[in-house]
């Protein structure tokens, strides 16, 4: 059996979703997981939980089992929570952090998509993770930004200057090469949805 598949069932079976496995050239196997999503009742406010010390060693123990059983190679198993940049790779992690900042990378430069609006050769961008959805019911994604400059702590916006539009940009997640929670760093928590992105490049 793959390695994935052995993960993704052990992690699965003890009731977590598992994020992500990277393996080190020094035999190091780290796996992130992340306790499973319930989206919230219509109303009410999303309440967010976070794995813990007893929660990664539960699956460091049965995963040790697990790889031992199949004979995978490996010199030191990290059981991790995913940090401030965690990857965002299935539906139900673009659905739980709608109103998020993130970073997404497309595997193809946006081209005529771009409109004149934006340089076609761009493939990253930071934004709010938007939900649309069309006529038809069928649920989609958008980011959505500012290429205005970001504003220092301290520094003086003149009230004449004009912010330059919002721009919004639809997607699918087959065209994704990667998406990230932003790393955003503020002392109020992560609640603070929205705030306007930038370019990550």
């Amino acid at each position: 059996m793959a390695l994935q598949d052995i993960v993704e069932q052990t992690v699965s079976g003890l009731g977590y979703d598992l994020v992500e496995i990277e393996r080190s050239p020094g035999g190091l196997l780290r796996v992130t997981i992340d306790l499973p999503w319930v989206q919230p009742a219509e109303g009410t406010a999303a309440s967010e939980q976070f794995v813990n010390v007893e929660d990664c060693e539960k699956v460091n123990r049965q995963l040790q089992f697990a790889l031992e059983v199949d004979g995978i190679e490996y010199k030191r198993l990290e059981i991790s929570s995913p940090g401030i940049d965690r990857p965002l790779r299935h539906a139900p992690d673009f659905e739980r952090f709608v109103g998020h900042v993130v970073d997404l990378t497309l595997k193809a430069p946006i081209g005529a998509a771009a409109s004149g609006s934006v340089n076609a050769n761009r493939k990253k961008f930071r934004g709010t993770l938007e939900r649309v959805v069309a006529d038809d019911g069928a649920v989609g994604w958008q980011i959505v930004w500012s290429d205005a400059p970001e504003v220092k702590p301290g520094q003086r916006v003149s009230k004449k200057r004009v912010a330059p539009p919002l721009q919004a940009m639809g997607f699918v997640l087959d065209e994704l090469r990667e998406a990230r929670l932003a790393p955003i760093v503020s002392f109020k928590g992560r609640g603070a949805a929205g705030g306007s992105g930038d370019d990550a490049e």
